[in-house]
């Protein structure tokens, strides 16, 4: 899962980024609400942290302006104004949800497994396809009554593919949900968390068609390629 966090408070924003980075998420961090509105208009994300007190301009007033772009990227306030004003006020400038600092990694993490089903359309945190069960709490996967454990990487490239199944994502676009800004020169090692999960679930169950990229079969019990 791809988050654009936008803080200018350095210890925050690095306290955030390890602890959600150790957990599985690629984070692009902006400092500014400019570079926010930049780095949304050239990448896109599962999820926007937004603080309010930015340099340049606010929280809000970033939220209004791609709202009013019908970019609808799900979007967590992550600020100390705590006020019922202030709750209101982001929630009506389009925010999702609503965190008070400080707050603990724990309880923004439920949030975001939270954000994610709603965005998804699920009630449950459990996603299937085909028997194949990924659970995003334990990143563990579930195959015929059997449950592998997963690295975070290893599940964040699995994540990726199950969204859409019988279409191609390039080692690129992979790469994209796995590193962040900061991470851009990291070796390639889609290939080998490719590997690792065939190993685990089946040579059937990530296919790669030359020049295109990997993808889950729609019925990976049944395709063959």
């Amino acid at each position: 899962m791809k988050l654009l966090l936008v803080e200018d408070d350095g210890m925050v924003g690095e306290s955030l980024q390890k602890g959600l980075k150790a957990e599985g998420y690629s984070v692009d961090w902006a400092k500014t609400a400019g570079d926010g509105s930049f780095a949304l208009e050239t990448n896109a994300y599962d999820i926007m942290l937004l603080d309010l007190g930015l340099p340049d301009y606010s929280g809000i007033e970033l939220l209004q302006i791609i709202r009013q772009k019908h970019n609808q990227v799900p979007t967590i306030i992550l600020t100390a104004k705590d006020s019922i004003q202030d709750r209101v006020g982001g929630l009506d400038a389009g925010a999702d949800d609503y965190l008070v600092k400080p707050f603990s990694l724990d309880e923004l993490l439920a949030r975001l497994r939270a954000l994610l089903r709603r965005k998804n359309g699920r009630a449950e945190p459990l996603i299937e396809h085909n028997g194949l069960i990924l659970n995003p709490k334990t990143f563990e996967a579930i195959l015929d009554n059997q449950t592998f454990k997963l690295s975070t990487k290893e599940f964040a490239v699995l994540m990726a593919l199950i969204k859409t199944p019988g279409a191609p994502l390039s080692k690129g676009q992979l790469e994209a949900q796995l590193y962040g800004w900061e991470d851009s020169n990291q070796s390639n090692t889609i290939e080998v968390f490719i590997h690792s999960l065939r190993r685990k679930l089946g040579q059937e169950w990530i296919k790669n068609i030359r020049g295109l990229g990997y993808f889950i079969p729609k019925n990976p019990r049944k395709e063959t390629h």
